[in-house]
């Protein structure tokens, strides 16, 4: 692995975080503990890309958890079992939060994000959080069919469920973009709690800045909003985006609004082709990186 340090930039005391963060220093975590993986192949995604985009961004890279085989059990066995990587990622994001920098996680799934979606609510309660994926994630123990934890994330982080790791999230202040594939459970809680979910053809840049407006945003992007094909996900869901549309979503929003990105789920096939996977993420969230 490759890893570069930019010396970052200091500030006297109390200058506020969204001027610090307008720096564009960045902090790189990657997952690579188990967090629900039902497949082999998302921890290996996630260094991968964390790698590549160490190397693109000259940031050093702050490595949680230990890889373990993947394993498909109920979320009650998988949540504990994550707690020592949902820790360690939590105090990773934390700590860059705090020192008013820009976190950008890799992580092998979306359960990872029970560890960053309450600091959200926290350091940024009026932020809005673009979760651009296929799914909602937001199924609770009662509604999940799957029994899969990453399917309960954004759910937990809005309180609707307790997952020992925090909540706080208004689920008035989550988009939901390129969504397609939600449960008719989910999508009554969806419409319950007021979150807002744009399909493919509603998720254009023009939309998506409208709904963000001058706030500021944490973005998080699972691999299986695209359409499938250039980035293996796990859990491929036809009639997605395609990774131009995702990169203008991310080059519309300017660079002092963001507060975080979290990117996930590339499923590794320890092939030759994992490379133009990673070349293509990264084209994809250069509008962003570019200027952070």
């Amino acid at each position: 692995m490759r890893s570069h340090r930019r010396a970052a930039r200091t500030y006297p005391a109390g200058v506020p975080a969204a001027v610090r963060r307008s720096a564009h220093v960045i902090d790189l975590v990657v997952s690579q503990g188990r967090v629900a993986d039902r497949t082999a192949g998302a921890i290996p995604g996630a260094l991968l890309t964390a790698e590549a985009l160490a190397e693109r961004t000259g940031r050093a890279l702050r490595v949680v958890g230990e890889p373990s085989a993947a394993l498909t059990d109920d979320w009650s066995e998988a949540l504990p079992a994550a707690a020592a990587t949902l820790t360690g990622l939590r105090d990773a994001v934390a700590e860059s939060l705090a020192a008013g920098r820009t976190p950008v996680m890799v992580a092998n799934t979306c359960a990872a994000s029970l560890a960053t979606l309450p600091l959200v609510a926290r350091h940024h309660p009026g932020a809005v959080v673009l979760w651009i994926d296929a799914h909602g994630d937001f199924n609770t123990p009662a509604t999940t069919w799957s029994g899969y934890l990453g399917g309960m994330v954004v759910a937990a982080g809005c309180g609707l469920w307790d997952s020992g790791h925090g909540a706080g999230l208004d689920p008035r202040n989550v988009v939901i973009v390129g969504g397609r594939d939600i449960d008719d459970a989910e999508q009554e809680l969806l419409d319950a709690h007021g979150v807002r979910v744009l399909d493919p053809g509603a998720s254009t840049p023009e939309r998506v800045s409208e709904v963000v407006g001058d706030r500021e945003v944490w973005i998080h992007i699972d691999w299986d909003v695209l359409e499938p094909g250039p980035v293996p996900a796990a859990y491929r869901v036809p009639g997605g985006l395609l990774p131009a549309q995702v990169g203008a979503i991310l080059g519309a929003l300017r660079p002092e609004q963001v507060a975080g990105l979290e990117i996930a789920e590339l499923e590794a096939t320890g092939t030759p082709a994992d490379a133009s996977a990673v070349a293509t993420i990264l084209a994809t969230v250069e509008p962003l990186i570019s200027a952070l």
